[in-house]
């Protein structure tokens, strides 16, 4: 299983940044990942607003090293 794996700072403080994994469905390959990531980001920043992302990637959700 894959996740995305985000890093955001804050837009008011970008000095302050925090890591987020986002899961992705289970059925979707490392391309799948890379080409549904930026549709994620659009849901991701509606929950997450003042925030920005700064960086991301997919990777193995079991990983906790973001």
């Amino acid at each position: 299983m894959l996740a995305i794996f985000v890093s955001a700072c804050l837009v008011r403080d970008p000095s302050v940044c925090r890591e987020f994994k986002i899961q992705v469905d289970s059925g979707i390959d490392s391309m799948a990942c890379v080409v549904q990531a930026p549709l994620q980001f659009g849901f991701w920043a509606k929950e997450h607003p003042g925030w920005q992302i700064a960086r991301w990637r997919c990777g193995a959700a079991s990983e906790n090293k973001i």
